[in-house]
């Protein structure tokens, strides 16, 4: 039985029944050949290359004076990285600490907050809270920009 001459209709991952006849083709009144069965399996394998990237050192930030309130709508995202801040993220690609009159432990248990809509469309230190998913609220008290170290 010859391999390389599979038949046409393939399914890869699928059982394969090959079936071939002994012989050539028989006369109308002959009696029947001897037929053979097999059975083959064919697998495929994907190999994905990753290109392997140095590590990336972590930016050192410098911390500046900020604004006294932020548009909303300019905040694209934002992280925990204290009891008594967060980092915002803008739109434009600055970033700004927002730092709490004190800790708020809960914002980092249940990784996340809210930040109830102001008529004005803005957050502002001194008059606005972020609310933790717990429940409980922490008072902004001020805004830094961060810039940055080379």
């Amino acid at each position: 039985m010859c391999l390389g001459r599979l038949p046409r209709l393939l399914r890869v991952g699928a059982p394969l029944l090959l079936v071939t006849s002994l012989g050539g083709t028989a006369p109308a009144a002959a009696p029947p050949q001897a037929v053979e069965f097999a059975q083959m399996t064919i697998e495929q394998s994907l190999i994905v290359r990753v290109p392997r990237h140095a590590p990336v050192k972590p930016l050192k930030w410098k911390s500046k004076k900020g604004p006294k309130c932020v548009a909303m709508a300019a905040i694209a995202g934002a992280a925990v990285v204290a009891d008594d801040a967060i980092d915002l993220a803008l739109r434009g690609g600055q970033r700004l600490r927002a730092h709490f009159s004190s800790r708020c432990p809960a914002l980092d248990y249940y990784s996340g907050f809210y930040i109830l809509p102001t008529d004005d469309g803005k957050i502002c230190a001194d008059r606005d809270v972020i609310r933790t998913r717990s429940g409980g609220q922490c008072e902004i008290t001020r805004f830094r920009r961060l810039v940055p170290v080379e």
